[in-house]
């Protein structure tokens, strides 16, 4: 399977095992989604389970907040990242905070689906990485697969889980991986061992990383679309890397970062969105605080600029292997 394919396989899987499990958002119903991540819902499930809501962000997530209160269980779309601003009030004031406020009477299983991030030349308007904006919210979680095999089992443990997710979609690797090369072929993921997708039902933990490649010589923290570039990266540099695939940034595995960078000394973050209070800003302060005194250089980062995404300078904002590679120079130098 490709992402997009695992991720209707999770929905699937989810709506035929629990019929309190419903659908919708903007076109993801008769038209299956702008991306065809929801295709066939409606046909198989009927109208009431997946239905098309109006273009409302905040209309769609309050709804999902009576919803989940009632006890179904909404999985909703908003169709690209750069849409869920209108929803931030209903999702920080009422989705985040109904567990803390009726003291656990409520809960909220939900999950909010939005394909993020960039280099599809989508401009300003279509590229956007606005998960720190999430990661700051107590009472949230915060998920961003990066192959389809975790795409399903995240997808079906956050569906499962009684507290509300936001989960991101890396749309530029919907289709295939991504080694930050943009003037090369695309390839398929058919190609790539992470698209054995089992058609049943399978979940992959929250909270838990994982260690893409194994080394001795830096620790590599990504997720998303930057597993991929970051993994080319140190193949082309041929440095001996560690890259940990943080798969969800709330709830954080801490434990894995600390026992890689306690390994290796160094540490290099990756990530699409801007430099200033990105997630990557966070992850750096964890890991001066943690394992401060097993440091042999400072923390790098590499992100994208603190700009509005530029749609004709897409590959000067998007981290690619040229800027990774500068990077590496300096933490390995130090």
């Amino acid at each position: 399977m490709n992402m997009i394919q695992a991720i209707n396989s999770a929905h699937k899987v989810l709506m035929r095992e629990d019929e309190d499990t419903v659908v919708f958002g903007e076109d993801v119903g008769y038209f299956g989604g702008v991306f065809r991540a929801t295709e066939g819902l409606q046909k198989e499930f009927g109208k009431e389970r997946c239905f098309d809501a109006p273009i409302s962000e905040n209309g769609i997530a309050a709804v999902a907040v009576g919803m989940a209160a009632y006890g179904l269980k909404p999985l909703i779309e908003i169709q690209f990242a750069d849409y869920i601003y209108p929803a931030y009030d209903q999702i920080v004031s009422e989705v985040a905070k109904m567990r803390y406020r009726t003291a656990a009477e409520w809960t909220m299983p939900m999950v909010i689906r939005s394909p993020y991030g960039g280099g599809i030349y989508g401009g300003q308007t279509h590229s956007q990485s606005p998960e720190s904006l999430f990661t700051h919210i107590a009472g949230l979680k915060v998920v961003i697969p990066s192959t389809p095999y975790d795409a399903k089992g995240l997808l079906i443990a956050a569906t499962e889980d009684p507290d509300p997710v936001i989960f991101f979609e890396p749309k530029r690797i919907y289709n295939g991986p991504f080694d930050g090369h943009h003037d090369r072929p695309v390839s398929p993921w058919s190609k790539h061992p992470a698209a054995e997708v089992p058609e049943g039902h399978f979940t992959v933990p929250l909270g838990k990383a994982n260690v893409v490649r194994e080394g001795e010589a830096l620790t590599v923290l990504a997720y998303g679309t930057m597993v991929h570039v970051a993994l080319a990266a140190m193949e082309e540099a041929d440095i001996d890397a560690e890259v940990i695939d943080l798969r969800t940034l709330v709830p954080l595995d801490i434990e894995a970062i600390e026992e890689s960078v306690k390994k290796t000394g160094r540490c290099l973050i990756v990530h699409e969105a801007p430099r200033t209070s990105g997630f990557g800003a966070e992850l750096s302060a964890l890991v001066t605080e943690r394992c401060f005194y097993h440091l042999e250089a400072p923390v790098e980062r590499v992100t994208g600029w603190d700009t509005p995404y530029p749609h004709s300078y897409e590959w000067t904002y998007f981290p690619g292997p040229a800027r990774i590679k500068t990077a590496l120079e300096k933490v390995m130098a130090d």
